[in-house]
């Protein structure tokens, strides 16, 4: 096992927030391979994937969900590692997560895959960022694994001082709108962990889910009820065009009828989903939904689009 004096140089990353925050910490060059979903920065697309789903995560939310949940409770994992793919990436390092095991794959996928190996085993750093502390925090041990603690503590400095500045613009807002976040559609689901925060410090009032907890099921009759000013549809794993796909399916549930606020979707793939550097975009995003006349930092129709119905009437 790599200890922690022992230089790592070969890594391999099984989620997509290690793999952007290894990238943001001048390790990119030690990337070896990687999951199916790392995507940034482009340079990684052409590293091995060495994990794959073991549901189509193409069928519609329902169905996505369906087969999760059929998974789960007979025990069986949600991905499947190549083991053979693994071993050939001779990694020092496995950077992965224990904080859900349908976002990504788990410590017990990677221990099962290096069960028949021989020798010298990888350094495995597990992640498990509830808050936006945790994920600071988390990038502070990436950082030392990596052998790069000056540039974690830079990293996590300057995502901190940007986000109080932001924070700090938006708590002179006029008013603060009340906000939903939704992080799965069918069955709906509030955005927990850090969602609340970044509600809270874009200038919003959270209606649902805690700050640090679980995203929890949501009620969609409460959902309507709160009559919320804005609902953030930020499906996990989702782009725009995909989400908008999603949301156009559902049009004529109740629940989403009786919403009388803005609905906005935005890229819950690339941003708020990934308890890594983009964060700060993330926030960034809120700030200008949320108070676009005070804050303009250039997401609108990549980062964010608003939600209009196949009738027009949004």
């Amino acid at each position: 096992m790599a200890g922690p004096t022992q230089a790592v140089r070969r890594v391999v990353s099984l989620l997509p927030a290690a793999t952007e925050i290894v990238a943001a910490l001048g390790a990119a060059g030690e990337l070896v391979a990687r999951s199916h979903e790392c995507d940034f920065p482009a340079s990684v697309g052409d590293l091995p994937a060495v994990s794959a789903p073991r549901i189509d995560p193409a069928r519609p939310s329902a169905a996505i969900e369906a087969d999760v949940r059929a998974r789960l409770e007979a025990a069986l994992s949600i991905y499947r590692i190549d083991a053979t793919a693994l071993r050939d990436a001779r990694p020092d390092l496995i950077v992965t997560q224990t904080m859900c095991d349908v976002c990504a794959v788990s410590p017990a996928d990677v221990e099962a895959a290096l069960a028949e190996w021989t020798g010298a085993r990888p350094r495995i750093v597990a992640l498990a960022p509830a808050t936006l502390a945790d994920v600071l925090g988390d990038i502070g041990r990436v950082a030392a694994a990596l052998g790069r603690a000056e540039a974690g503590a830079s990293l996590a400095a300057q995502m901190r001082t940007q986000m109080d500045e932001i924070a700090a613009r938006c708590a002179g807002a006029n008013a603060r709108p009340s906000v939903a976040t939704i992080e799965w559609l069918d069955p709906p689901m509030a955005g927990g962990n850090w969602m609340p925060e970044l509600v809270g410090m874009a200038g919003g009032r959270n209606l649902f889910g805690a700050p640090g907890a679980h995203s929890p099921w949501l009620d969609p009759e409460a959902l309507a009820a709160a009559d919320p000013d804005i609902v953030l549809v930020v499906p996990c794993g989702f782009g725009i065009a995909r989400t908008r796909t999603e949301l156009d399916a559902l049009a004529d549930r109740p629940w989403l009828r009786a919403l009388r606020g803005r609905i906005v979707l935005a890229d819950g793939n690339r941003y708020f989903n990934r308890p890594g550097p983009r964060l700060v975009e993330s926030l960034e995003i809120l700030a200008e939904i949320l108070h676009p006349e005070i804050c303009d930092y250039g997401h609108r129709d990549d980062g964010y689009a608003d939600w209009k119905q196949a009738d027009g009437n949004r």
